[in-house]
């Protein structure tokens, strides 16, 4: 395994890549059920940039390492730390383990360790198993061993990131950033990744851009991006929204006016065009501006001067224009509701913003996310959603969009909290809760064919008065798979908990009121 952490040092791998191929291979190596590999942003939270073995959804969660001591106890010290199955300290992986079951895991061994760069703590490594005792000495001596080649593959990626940004922005040094920041645009997908690399391209060039795309994709973070990442940076960046301006104080909003300009203007006052000079002026909804409106506009982007109402002095502006709209500004031209001159003033670099619906699992990882901001508010030890609610959010066509999704979050965990469940279990959100209109999928050709030769009455049904109780046939079902699972373990109560998706406390209260507690072979 270190031969193969070794080699990827020296080989040409895009971001990311080579840290994942390194969690793989410590999984591998350790033989555990998870590793993840978080970066520690300045705003003290950790976030995986690497993961395997975790649910899809762990990668948009943010973690406040003063809201998880575990990580926080890891990042205190320099050796690798490993927690006792039996430690009180609530564990922020507690159903978040890919185990398939669909249901949480919370007992399980731990390790971390701090990872550095510098000298200074770049995020720590985590290993997870489902069965206890994963971790000896042994082992965490290892991990002190291949901490040393972990934190030259982030140095190396880093490094590589640093120099493409470098060649790109002409060897400026504005707009570095560390491997794995938190950019607020989270996303794995391919349309995703695509759109940033676009982004991050046409950011320095200083062309007004057009951002167009549905309500709800996040076009003011998109518009962010750019600015983060232009030779404006420093500079303020200010945001108007069109739709929100009343008609009659939208000039004075855009462009200021000086005292005496209406009634109720008592004092000179600077427009947003000023309070954006060397900057960039982000017009989001510029569909909503009225046509007197537009025509001003038009002449400031003409000319780069305004002036204040009230006045005929004449003000230079610099700024750069970002524009978004939800709108189809192109029809609505030829419909004589915006300016034909202004649209293409504004157009001159449009970017359409994918849909949620068509980022693939993108829609988990932002739901990650957002259910990790809830547990937080709500105060929850832990939640997560079951593999129905998985699919049926993938399903989902979301006209709101990552606006829609995170209402939907939201409301579901309020809604468990509702129906009484405990802050200090770690709840799974199903799909009832999510409230989603969904069509049902349509049956395959196999399926349809399959129905259509079954006999929907049986040939010969047994006599009524031979049919069992429902609730005694579901205790024998229960009896039979609680016996088997204890054959197949030896009578190990604990991973025959693990095999049937329970927890072991209730196993055994299920058993002992199945009267089968302490008969390992025992079957109905």
């Amino acid at each position: 395994m270190e031969k193969t952490l070794l080699n990827d040092l020296t080989a040409d791998l895009p971001d990311g890549v080579r840290l994942q191929r390194a969690a793989t291979a410590i999984r591998q190596a350790f033989a555990c059920d998870a590793v993840g590999l978080l970066m520690l942003d300045a705003a003290d939270t950790l976030h995986l940039v690497a993961a395997a073995g975790l649910a899809h959804e762990a990668l948009g969660r943010r973690f406040v390492v003063a809201q998880h001591p575990r990580f926080a106890t890891i990042l205190s010290r320099r050796e690798p730390t490993w927690f006792d199955p039996e430690s009180v300290l609530p564990d922020p992986y507690d159903g978040l383990l890919d185990d398939r079951k669909g249901s949480p895991l919370p007992v399980h061994d731990c390790m971390g360790m701090t990872l550095y760069r510098q000298d200074r703590p770049w995020g720590i490594m985590t290993l997870d198993a489902l069965a206890t005792g994963a971790f000896d000495e042994a082992a965490r001596a290892r991990l002190m061993q291949l901490g040393l080649i972990l934190q030259a593959a982030v140095r190396v990626t880093e490094l590589e990131r640093e120099n493409r940004q470098l060649r790109q922005l002409g060897s400026s040094q504005q707009g570095l950033e560390r491997i794995g920041e938190a950019t607020e645009i989270l996303g794995h997908s391919e349309a995703i990744q695509s759109l940033l690399h676009e982004l991050d391209l046409v950011a320095d060039s200083d062309l007004p851009i057009l951002l167009l795309g549905e309500t709800g994709v996040g076009k003011d973070l998109f518009a962010r991006r750019l600015h983060r990442h232009s030779r404006r940076s420093e500079q303020p960046m200010i945001q108007v929204n069109c739709a929100a301006l009343p008609e009659s104080l939208a000039e004075s909003e855009l462009f200021g006016h000086v005292k005496g300009a209406f009634s109720g203007a008592t004092s000179d006052r600077p427009g947003r065009f000023e309070a954006a000079q060397g900057g960039t002026l982000f017009l989001d909804e510029v569909g909503e501006l009225p046509l007197s409106l537009q025509a001003k506009l038009l002449r400031v982007l003409q000319n780069g001067e305004i002036q204040r109402l009230g006045t005929d002095q004449v003000i230079k502006t610099d700024v750069r224009i970002i524009a978004a709209t939800n709108r189809d500004l192109k029809a609505n031209t030829q419909a004589g509701l915006f300016r034909t001159d202004l649209y293409h003033r504004l157009s001159v670099y449009p970017i359409p913003i994918p849909p949620l619906r068509e980022r693939d699992r993108d829609v988990l990882i932002l739901a990650g996310h957002f259910l990790e901001f809830s547990r937080a508010r709500l105060g929850l030890r832990g939640v997560r959603l079951s593999y129905e609610a998985e699919r049926a959010l993938r399903r989902y066509p979301w006209p709101g969009n990552v606006r829609e999704l995170e209402h939907v979050i939201s409301r579901a965990a309020l809604k468990m909290l509702s129906r009484g469940a405990s802050r200090d279990q770690v709840l799974t959100i199903g799909p009832e809760l999510l409230d989603l209109d969904i069509d049902p999928p349509e049956p395959s050709a196999d399926e349809r064919s399959r129905v259509s030769t079954v006999d929907p009455v049986p040939p010969s049904s047994p006599p009524i008065e031979t049919i069992p109780a429902l609730r005694d046939s579901v205790e024998i079902c229960q009896r039979r798979a609680i016996g088997e699972a204890l054959a197949a373990t030896r009578g190990n109560w604990a991973q025959a908990a693990r095999a049937l998706g329970l927890d072991p406390s209730n196993l055994h209260k299920l058993a002992r009121r199945l009267g089968m507690k302490h008969e390992p072979g025992s079957l109905p």
